[in-house]
């Protein structure tokens, strides 16, 4: 048993990107946040599957060159080798959650 708070971790590329709160030992657990404008390049896993919930804003998620725009409520889940892409096109900032499992230390593939 653990817990952690958000604010005691920070988010890879200062204010956005993944801010891991938990890597392993079965899942990974992150808060996500893109500022407008902002984006993660393409990419896909060969075992984790993904999920994103997204907690506030609206954000662009591109799976296998089909866009799906989502906002605050909704979640979409990411099988393993679908590739997604993930842009923020509004105008303020987008916070989701994102898990990954099972736990791999390396399994993420970009693509150009």
């Amino acid at each position: 048993m653990f817990i952690i708070d958000e604010k005691d971790r920070e988010y890879r590329f200062g204010d956005s990107g993944p801010k891991y709160l938990m890597k392993g030992p079965r899942s990974n657990f992150a808060v996500v946040q893109f500022q407008a404008g902002q984006d993660f390049k393409a990419h896909y896993h060969n075992i984790m599957e993904e999920n994103f919930f997204i907690l506030e804003g609206e954000v662009d998620i591109i799976v296998d060159g089909v866009s799906h725009t989502l906002t605050a409520g909704q979640l979409i889940h990411i099988e393993p080798k679908e590739v997604h892409y993930v842009i923020n096109n509004s105008n303020g900032p987008v916070k989701m959650i994102s898990t990954l499992a099972p736990y791999q230390e390396v399994d993420k593939i970009d693509v150009d």
